[in-house]
């Protein structure tokens, strides 16, 4: 176990947790097998009515204003606004099990993605089951990728102009931030408003392309590039001062990344930290939000965090059949 992302140009190979808030968390493992199915007992989850928000409906709407606030002054473009859902881990049952693994289990058949993880580690106090779509790095050898998602709707119809400039403005930060570390005149755009399906809404993803420098890795790449650019906004330090005047809660994993590295091939992929749960002090936590812009309505970018949650605390409840929908409350 290291905090020292140098570690990742040893040797072996490595899960890796880089909360938005905290130090990384890199584990190395002697053995490494292929997947298998979950053997232990199903995920046994909150109740729907038990989640709480960091920020409720007015407060978030508040925020929305504010940064919009912020863009007509000229002092950002887009700024990432989060909220926090929390709910108490209901007490043990012989027919369920409240193990993170089992969520991460319950996701992969409810909500599947491509870039999921499970990690878990007690020494740590590590327990998260993330099932993100978005690729925040990848790597194969010198070569660098990352396809950052901007551009968030229930069908293909509902996406707008507006998604297509969110998604622009996250580019050209993501080009910015590898240019930092890559070749001169290597960093490239093969795919631009790319549309994913994924369970219960569709989105617009890019992908930015690189190469290293002689000499640097994971350390350097991950020092460029960090924060996600998708989650936070542009420009990005001055969208991170508006993440923490505006966000009541620390962020946590979310946000993050989480993924594995092979040191000896030097490959390695991480996911951005969305549609991400994790364990903390006896509850069950899941990070939600949009990006806001000057054309955000403060209603519509409301609903958006509802659609992203929706299906997930369905499935977290155990209820992620499509006649069993349950309600996500007022409170959130």
């Amino acid at each position: 176990m290291t905090s020292d992302l140098a570690a990742l140009e040893s040797s072996g190979f490595w899960a890796v947790v880089l909360p938005f808030s905290g130090d990384p968390v890199c584990a190395r493992f002697a053995r490494v097998r292929d997947a298998r199915p979950w053997p232990g007992l199903p995920w046994h989850g909150p109740p729907a009515g038990t989640w709480s928000s960091s920020l409720g409906h007015d407060a978030f709407c508040r925020g929305v204003a504010d940064i919009r606030g912020s863009i007509a002054a000229g002092e950002v473009y887009q700024v990432n606004l989060t909220r926090r859902l929390r709910a108490p881990l209901p007490a043990a049952v012989s027919a369920g099990t409240t193990d993170i693994a089992a969520l991460g289990a319950a996701l992969a058949i409810g909500n599947p993605a491509p870039y999921s993880a499970v990690v878990r580690l007690p020494s740590q106090g590590l327990e998260v089951a993330s099932a993100s779509p978005e690729r925040f790095l990848s790597r194969e050898g010198d070569a660098v990728r990352s396809s950052p998602i901007k551009g968030t709707a229930s069908s293909p119809a509902g996406l707008t102009e507006k998604d297509r400039a969110e998604n622009v403005m996250i580019v050209d930060l993501v080009r910015n931030d590898l240019s930092r570390v890559c070749e001169y005149g290597s960093v490239t755009v093969p795919a631009l408003w790319s549309l994913e399906r994924h369970p219960g809404l569709v989105h617009l993803v890019s992908t930015v392309a690189g190469t290293l420098r002689p000499g640097l890795g994971w350390p350097e790449l991950v020092e460029a590039t960090f924060p996600p650019g998708s989650v936070t906004g542009a420009p990005k330090l001055a969208a991170l001062d508006h993440i923490s005047r505006l966000e009541p809660e620390p962020r946590s994993v979310y946000c993050g990344a989480i993924g594995w590295v092979d040191a000896d091939t030097r490959r390695g992929d991480l996911n951005v930290a969305i549609r991400t749960f994790w364990i903390e002090d006896g509850e069950l936590n899941l990070g939600t939000g949009g990006a806001i812009t000057y054309d955000s309505d403060p209603e519509d970018e409301w609903e958006e965090t509802q659609l992203k949650a929706r299906r997930l605390l369905a499935v977290s409840s155990g209820w992620h059949h499509a006649d069993h929908r349950p309600s996500i409350g007022s409170t959130l």
